[in-house]
């Protein structure tokens, strides 16, 4: 049991989203705001030298010592330009793909520290630092990141291997540049600039600049993220723990029921951080009275950089709350109640067969992603169907379901915090 977030872009952000994987872009990004230290922020980027190599994947070797993460200050800070796009330049195969764009900055920042954990705040803004619309996007999140050493983590980067110097945000950087084209075989084209040695851009693994280009099946687009500023913190600088009230989902766990056919089974999501990688695992409910989440060894990690990048493109596919089921009759307003949590929820409906037989399937959303009763759920869970069943509904008798899952209980695991 459970114990214990707009005004639209504007016109100069969105087209910058639609030619952000073009060559007339990069003057309508954000403008880099220049360090802490009050060094100009540079315009283009000179004096690329690139010296190609095969290394597919490669795997570094881990930096010696201790790591950044334990010497995190507050207010170190990371901030990107971010652009994401997707459209249809022509009706190939009958694909239903709407097209969609974003774009504006992402800022990663250290808002606390108490060992062996950095609290950083997540958040994402459109043109001069307006709210964007799409849900996802639209508020604060709020990650504990483990600075400690549970398992071993070092990032797999795949691809075509090159040297280069850049310069961004004041200062030049040795840089390993990794393309990955899968274009060959419909896949995107990934390309990520890391720096070799990261310094103050531990937070995101020493991301420099990452694109990716879709390709095949009729879809075009991509989605960007380029270096606009890094600011470190005061050594002496403090600040109290933040709850987990709007969390990304690391710190969390959330629990849904499934059932099928008559069968039914309750699946924990646990999701963790650790030294600039953010995990997930699932597994059975675990047995009452043990810890929620002991255990991330089987967790696959995703370096942090990627799942920012993974929050902008995802963003594409919900562009306004609720979303609306295709097929189905207008909302019913109602209260789902979970684990003694009182949940405003909109009701969608609509008729679907059931192997010959009438039937309707009913998915159930929150009316307000945000709302207080949700505190402490994790970003994923709050921003899917709440419950989703499938109902056999003949003419005469009662309804009876075939299917359906649906959340039942959330929680925070990390010691000492408070949804």
């Amino acid at each position: 049991m459970r114990k214990s977030p707009a005004p639209f872009l504007s016109r100069s952000v969105l087209l910058c989203a639609a030619l952000a994987l073009g060559p007339g872009c990069k003057s309508m990004e954000p403008k880099p705001t220049p360090p802490s230290d009050g060094t100009p922020s540079p315009g283009q980027d000179t004096g690329a030298v690139s010296t190609p190599e095969a290394v597919t994947p490669e795997t570094p070797t881990p930096a010696q010592g201790t790591s950044p993460w334990q010497r995190a200050r507050v207010g170190d800070r990371v901030t990107y330009a971010f652009s994401a796009n997707r459209s249809r330049p022509g009706a190939r195969g009958g694909m239903n793909v709407p097209s969609a764009a974003v774009a504006g900055v992402v800022t990663v920042e250290v808002v606390a520290v108490k060992a062996p954990w950095v609290w950083l705040g997540v958040s994402f803004t459109g043109d001069g630092g307006a709210p964007l619309p799409q849900p996802r996007l639209a508020r604060s999140l709020v990650l504990p990141m483990r600075s400690d050493e549970t398992r071993k983590l070092e990032p797999v980067r795949k691809g075509v291997q090159s040297t280069e110097q850049l310069t961004a945000v004041g200062r030049t950087w040795d840089a390993k540049r990794y393309l990955h084209d899968q274009r060959m075989v419909d896949g995107p084209q990934e390309s990520r600039l890391y720096a070799i040695d990261p310094g103050p851009l531990y937070l995101t693994n020493g991301l420099l600049d990452a694109s990716t280009t879709l390709s095949g099946f009729g879809v075009a687009g991509g989605s960007q993220l380029t270096l606009t500023e890094v600011r470190q913190g005061s050594a002496d600088a403090s600040a109290p723990l933040p709850t987990l009230a709007l969390p990304m989902g690391p710190g969390t766990w959330f629990d849904l029921h499934m059932d099928s056919g008559g069968t039914p089974s309750v699946m924990r999501t646990c999701m963790g951080a650790e030294r600039g990688f953010v995990l997930r695992q699932q597994s059975t409910e675990p047995a009452s009275g043990a810890e929620a989440c002991p255990d991330f060894s089987q967790a696959e990690p995703v370096p942090l950089e990627e799942a920012v990048l993974a929050l902008a493109w995802e963003a594409l596919d919900l562009q306004q709350w609720p979303p609306q089921p295709v097929g189905t009759a207008p909302a019913v307003r109602g209260t789902l109640e979970l684990q003694g949590h009182k949940v405003p929820v909109l009701q969608f409906e609509k008729p679907e067969d059931v192997g010959g037989t009438r039937g309707a399937r009913v998915v159930t959303y929150a009316a307000d992603p945000w709302d207080g009763s949700l505190s402490g759920l994790a970003l994923e869970a709050r921003l899917q169907a709440l419950s989703d069943t499938l109902f056999r509904a003949p003419q005469r008798g009662k309804r009876e379901p075939v299917d359906g899952t649906r959340l039942v209980d959330w929680g925070t695991w990390v010691p000492g915090t408070k949804p």
